[in-house]
């Protein structure tokens, strides 16, 4: 089936000083968007609760972003930044951080030039004794390496990056991190090490509210996709069903999946990655459908879900997923996703309500959003500028609603 989306429909004006480049002091006190119906509404975050559907389950993506960006230097002086993209065997994120003394990972290296052989290095201090950090480039990629690390201190790479990297805040901020990114740039519930980017939509929840909105009876379940680098990249090509999506690994727990079926009909998903999983079950399920397996070693494909009959609802999925968890014993599944969500007649299964912040012009999430509320859009990003709303990662939110 031939597809085309004109990306130049998807741009909007954004000035400059609307791009928020440090967070509130207070995180639930953004502003929140809200569209209903048709209707555009505004509130501040912390009252979501009021806003929400009453026992609506919110699916957080509990990622949590590691500090990818290392600093490292040539015997000759130059400096050279090697970003961690993932490991080199990315369906073994917790084997990943939890190695000693030698691991390989994709990386985007800075100052390629300067880096043309040998190592480079970082030497630091810890406990009293003199310890290093080394890394080779053993292949190139197009724009990615493959970097092999070694070290001499007894730790892991997590807490080797944690000693020695930075927090990988966006490059439209254009600023260097700074102390406060490195708590602010992560949710409150974030858990699992592997993402180089903050599933944003959540940074505005507090332990305080997530509380309040328990004891009204608001349920709330996680699932983990690690975002990559590539939730940066723009769409170059004028036609956007030709932009190549990047790769993203997530997984789902067996209760997880309970809970959804349990609630289908009254799940939000908070965050554009927490509705890229969400929505990824299907595929996976018809894939168990069709061959009995979900094959959860294949990627999602980019336009696989576009394929499912329309027929098939979410509801059906998730029981089909279900049963075949129960059925082999699986407590957790991991897979990985390309889907490319667009206006192009998606038909959202899972997700009823979607929390999200404001997004970049020609961006694939923007076209995500177009998918779930169509041209509206145009009135919802309009009336954010006009209404001072702060924009992108440590922007002001909004809640789409689908009643």
């Amino acid at each position: 089936m031939e597809r085309h989306i004109d990306i130049n429909r998807f741009d909007y004006a954004l000035p400059e000083e609307r791009i928020a480049k440090f967070p509130l002091a207070e995180r639930s006190a953004s502003k929140l968007l809200i569209y209903r119906g048709g209707e555009i509404a505004e509130r501040h975050f912390a009252d979501i609760g009021d806003v929400l559907p009453e026992g609506e389950l919110l699916v957080f993506n509990n990622t949590k972003v590691i500090r990818a960006r290392i600093i490292m230097h040539k015997p000759s002086g130059a400096r050279i930044e090697v970003f961690c993209l993932e490991p080199h065997d990315p369906a073994d994120y917790e084997r990943a951080f939890a190695v000693k003394g030698r691991c390989v990972w994709s990386c985007i290296v800075g100052n390629r030039k300067k880096w043309k052989e040998g190592c480079v290095e970082i030497n630091f201090e810890r406990d009293g004794h003199a310890e290093y950090l080394r890394a080779w480039i053993e292949e190139e990629r197009g724009r990615e390496c493959t970097v092999r690390f070694e070290w001499s201190a007894d730790v892991t790479f997590g807490q080797l990056l944690e000693l020695l990297g930075r927090i990988p805040i966006p490059p439209y901020l254009n600023r260097e991190s700074e102390e406060i990114d490195n708590t602010r740039y992560q949710t409150v519930y974030s858990k699992f090490e592997g993402s180089v980017a903050a599933p944003t939509a959540g940074l505005h929840f507090t332990p305080e509210l997530i509380e309040s909105m328990r004891g009204r009876g608001f349920g709330f379940e996680e699932v983990t996709l690690h975002v990559g680098a590539g939730t940066f990249l723009p769409v170059k090509d004028d036609d956007a069903a030709r932009h190549p999506m990047h790769t993203e690994h997530f997984e789902v727990r067996r209760g997880t999946v309970a809970r959804l079926l349990e609630k289908w009909g009254h799940i939000t998903a908070v965050g554009t990655t927490s509705v890229r999983t969400l929505e990824s079950l299907t595929a996976l399920a018809w894939r168990i459908r069709q061959e009995g397996t979900p094959d959860a070693d294949r990627v999602i494909g980019q336009w696989e879900l576009y394929d499912i009959p329309a027929d098939y609802t979410g509801r059906e999925a998730l029981g089909d997923l279900l049963g075949w968890m129960e059925a082999h014993g699986v407590e957790r599944l991991k897979a990985a996703t390309q889907i490319m969500i667009t206006p192009l007649g998606y038909e959202f299964r899972i997700v009823r309500n979607i929390v999200t912040n404001f997004h970049q012009p020609k961006s694939t999430l923007l076209l995500l959003v177009s998918a779930f509320v169509g041209d509206d859009w145009h009135r919802i990003y309009d009336y954010a500028l006009a209404h001072d709303f702060r924009f992108l990662s440590y922007g002001d939110s909004s809640v789409l609603l689908r009643d």
